[in-house]
């Protein structure tokens, strides 16, 4: 059996009654504080409590699986035996235990599953019991939708979804009696650490104004522009939906043709300027590379009906013009992060559609342009959540980046939420100061009419790819794009999967460099050289069916993809000029960098 460390200490003290009993009034005196945190905001009429749209789908899906089960005795009958025979074998697997014989678990976690990484998981009879009852629980939900036919594939994907969100939220290690880190934290601080935790979820609940925000990382010790988002620059220009950044270089000469990355609206654009040895835009300039980046405004209810178009044509398009005023240069090479990716796909198709050639090369960092094989949150894409949403988003302008934030999360619930939960309600520990969480927390709003246009367009419909999607009046092609492309996508991904990214670089008439990097949405891209982790395979053939196949002929490469991309840029276009000051006469520097539009917080 492996012996895996714990993070909680052994305790070095002896158990307290009477500090115990203060700890319980301290943390139900903060409980206390908690509730009036949750009501205050709905006894003012700031927050009007009604059911969940998604309750309604809950329903529906759960109601679909059981129709199917229900409507055959026999079929229901078998499944409840196969049910009582798994109980059956973990109670005589636990009766021999007990008698002190030797028996094998009637089922095991994933060595993968953090949650039950603690020895006592195994070796107390009493928590293996909840553990083994709570996976074959797990076990039997899954298979019921697994095993039920006649379902749609999206009700399928809901209801997989909706099965794994209740029984991530109801496995033992999310409660203080059958977890064993957290009484032994409890018995050893005499129930301090609950006292401290219920503390801070009273203060979760107030930050989130009657909602509870969990604090992923101390916030305290992260600041936008002090010790994150720190490459020199100036904001040169800004208008009502982003302000353009301009990079100082950093080496005497750069490359002729600038560089303008497109982040998604999203997330913040700090993601690729977090500290500076994680930064891919200060890696960027000490390349010798003239970088632009856009930071998008986190839009208020005034900004609502700002669409897809008004995006494009105030966001990439005005950025190219003013590029084109501060440094003489008609071309830029382009990168697009997630759905900045796709806007910029939508953009080479405008300008390919209207003849106009100022884009030298475009780069993809996990973007979709096709949404066949679309990731999971395809499970919040169907034309009744979506009406719903847009019901939603009529009378707030905007969908509010905490709705968005839970979306992501809810996607890695045990990683994002209930490892939170357990880690700083129930043991009490304050999150340590993490650039990425810290980021991941710091939600922005979108804008109603763009959002839904995105959601219909592209999910619903995927009209992208398939040639009828309209914009500015301009029927859009994606074969008509002849520039260049480095089309990453990161091979654990679950918002735009690495298979979704191969089957999209079919579409363009140019050629695509397809790369396939280690990790996920975030962690493959953002993977500085220093840190050598992780590796990326490149291919030439991007014709291949599946990445399975892609794979048979790719080559494997150790570390960072990220110098890979800059041979790439400078093969198509490698002469060089003297470095260029920030600005111009006509832009003058505005603020510093990252300028102030990215410190607003939702």
């Amino acid at each position: 059996m492996s012996m895996a460390t714990t993070d909680t200490p052994k305790p070095e003290t002896k158990f307290d009654a009477e500090a115990f009993a203060m700890n319980v009034a301290r943390a139900m005196e903060s409980g206390g504080k908690a509730l009036a945190a949750y009501l205050k905001p709905r006894e003012s009429g700031e927050v009007q409590d009604r059911p969940p749209a998604e309750l309604t789908e809950v329903i529906k899906t759960f109601t679909a699986v059981a129709e199917y089960w229900l409507s055959d005795t026999s079929r229901a009958s078998a499944l409840q035996t196969k049910l009582a025979k798994d109980y059956l074998d973990l109670w005589g697997s636990a009766a021999r235990r007990m008698a002190g014989q030797d028996a094998p678990p009637a089922i095991a976690p994933s060595p993968r599953d953090k949650r039950f990484a603690d020895p006592e998981w195994k070796s107390n009879q009493f928590f293996d019991f909840m553990m083994q009852l709570y996976l074959l629980t797990t076990k039997f939900a899954q298979e019921l939708v697994r095993e039920a036919d006649g379902l749609d594939p999206q009700t399928r994907r809901k209801a997989e979804f909706y099965v794994q969100q209740v029984t991530n939220a109801i496995s033992p290690s999310n409660f203080v009696l059958t977890n064993p880190e957290v009484l032994r934290a409890t018995v050893a601080s005499s129930g301090e650490n609950l006292a401290r935790g219920l503390k801070m979820l009273a203060e979760d609940i107030a930050a989130g104004k009657g909602t509870l925000k969990i604090r992923q990382s101390d916030p305290d010790n992260l600041v936008v522009g002090v010790n994150m988002a720190t490459t020199p620059g100036k904001v040169i220009y800004q208008n009502e939906m982003m302000q353009l950044i301009q990079y100082a270089p950093a080496t005497e000469k750069v490359l002729r043709t600038p560089l303008l990355i497109i982040p998604p609206w999203i997330n913040k654009f700090y993601i690729l300027d977090l500290k500076p040895e994680k930064s891919y835009i200060k890696w960027c300039v000490d390349q010798g590379i003239t970088v632009f980046v856009i930071s998008w405004v986190n839009p208020d209810k005034r900004l609502g009906a700002k669409s897809w178009e008004d995006y494009m044509k105030e966001g990439p398009l005005t950025a190219m013009d003013v590029i084109e005023k501060v440094t003489g240069e008609m071309k830029v090479h382009t990168a697009g992060y997630c759905v900045g990716g796709t806007m910029l796909a939508t953009t080479l198709a405008w300008l390919a559609e209207k003849r106009r050639q100022r884009v030298a090369s475009a780069t993809f960092f996990a973007a979709q342009v096709d949404f066949t094989h679309a990731g999971d949150l395809l499970v919040f894409v169907d034309e009744e959540q979506i009406a719903s949403l847009e019901q939603d988003m009529k009378a707030a302008g905007v969908l509010e980046g905490s709705k968005m934030a839970m979306a992501f999360n809810m996607l890695r619930s045990n990683d994002l939420i209930w490892s939170y939960v357990v880690s700083n309600y129930l043991k009490g520990q304050q999150p340590s100061a993490f650039d990425l969480l810290h980021w991941n927390s710091d939600a922005t709003r979108m804008t109603a009419s763009n959002h839904s246009y995105y959601l219909r367009n592209c999910y619903l419909e995927n009209r992208l790819s398939t040639g009828t999607l309209v914009l500015d009046n301009t029927l859009l092609d994606l074969s008509k794009v002849m520039v260049p492309i480095y089309n990453l996508a990161t091979r654990e991904d679950h918002i735009a999967p690495a298979e979704s990214v191969l089957y999209g670089s079919q579409f363009f008439g140019g050629p695509v460099k397809y790369v396939l990097s280690g990790s996920g949405h975030i962690a493959g891209v953002v993977n500085p050289p220093a840190s050598n982790k992780y590796q990326y395979w490149t291919n030439d053939n991007v014709k291949s069916a599946n990445v399975a196949e892609w794979m048979k002929g790719a080559v494997e490469h150790k570390g960072s993809w990220w110098p890979d991309w800059r041979q790439w840029l400078g093969a198509l276009d490698p002469e060089e000029v003297p470095a260029r000051t920030v600005g111009s006469e006509a832009f003058p520097p505005i603020e510093d960098a990252p300028g102030s539009y990215v410190r607003v917080r939702a």
